[in-house]
């Protein structure tokens, strides 16, 4: 495949490590943004949009950008870029071409798909994990609002100094709008599928696990073994994954594991006992989840007299389950988030 047209260095550095991608540079024309794509009798112009990194949120902006331009090709040459990156432009037709080696472009008549490597861990400034991602969930939760940096504190429980942080980072990343000034200047979402795929990229835990095993003879009684054991305890709780995705989502109907964000406070053994499970080392039926902080209950939601985690964490944490997880994140995001 041979790519033709007059590019930057940084995308000179991207494409030089494309195997099988030859690319020829043209001295810059009127339209130094077109390329040419070709492969065989096939050629196909294409607009270049390069990027350092392109997140969610970037992503959905080049969504709009090509879905403004429906007649011509979109490539992004990006130094960085994630698998649910590369998923939303595949979907929208746009080829992506990045520093880790991922390639994949399928313009009419042109096919190229490459895998890359992993993404390098790097801080960025204001990431949405965290109480951070308690803010960026207190926007989901109302995506209508006429935000002020005050209601977003006063939502989220935080200082003012991060929710003007937050809204900040949304704002430059096209998330968010500024309207007005001073005392009255307040931000509305601009995209909220945008800011529901960023934080889900970036609002990201590593749970302390406690594998347990509760009697129970069917997966509704389990559920309900659990809940009802942890509220009578006192024990603050939020059920995610298919046990939680079963209550707001019939399509789940298996729960072969529950799993049940149980606050930090608590310890193994007083989790066990609330619920008459005990703790094992295989063939578990439920895992207590732990994160440092009690973060992952924000915006739980009583279902059926069960706390359930927020649609937004609920919707995060299938994604990244092995069993069948992002067939179910996806209709819990169609049937019950809406965007």
């Amino acid at each position: 495949m041979k790519l033709v047209g007059a590019l930057t260095p940084e995308a000179l550095r991207v494409l030089g490590g494309i195997p099988g991608l030859t690319v020829a540079v043209e001295p810059p024309s009127e339209r130094t943004e077109e390329i040419v794509l070709s492969f065989g009798d096939s050629a196909t112009p294409a607009i270049v949009r390069v990027r350092s990194r392109v997140n969610a949120a970037t992503a959905w902006q080049l969504v709009r950008e090509a879905g403004a331009r429906p007649d011509t090709a979109m490539l992004v040459i990006a130094g960085e870029t994630t698998a649910d990156v590369r998923d939303v432009l595949r979907q929208h037709g746009i080829g992506v071409i990045d520093g880790l080696g991922h390639a994949h472009i399928e313009f009419p008549g042109l096919l190229l798909h490459v895998g890359g490597h992993p993404p390098r861990r790097r801080a960025w400034p204001t990431r949405l994990n965290g109480k951070a991602g308690v803010a960026a969930q207190a926007l989901l939760v109302q995506p209508e609002r006429a935000w002020q940096v005050q209601d977003l504190a006063e939502e989220a429980e935080i200082s003012m100094g991060l929710a003007h942080r937050v809204l900040s980072r949304l704002t430059e990343e096209g998330v968010v709008t500024a309207e007005g000034s001073g005392r009255n200047r307040v931000r509305r979402i601009t995209d909220p599928a945008a800011l529901l795929d960023l934080w889900a990229e970036e609002n990201t835990y590593q749970p302390a696990r406690t594998a347990a095993y509760l009697l129970a003879q069917s997966p509704r009684q389990l559920i309900d073994e659990l809940a009802g054991g942890l509220d009578r305890a006192g024990i603050a709780y939020a059920l995610t994954g298919a046990a939680g995705a079963t209550l707001v989502a019939p399509f789940v109907t298996t729960v072969p594991v529950a799993e049940v964000w149980v606050t930090a406070a608590a310890v193994p053994e007083q989790l066990c006992a609330a619920v008459g499970a005990e703790v094992v080392a295989d063939g578990q039926n439920v895992e207590f989840l732990q994160a440092r902080d009690d973060t992952p209950l924000a915006f739980s939601e009583l279902v059926d007299g069960r706390h359930v985690a927020s649609r937004f964490r609920l919707y995060a944490d299938l994604r990244g389950s092995p069993r069948r997880g992002r067939e179910q994140a996806g209709h819990l995001r169609q049937e019950v988030i809406g965007f």
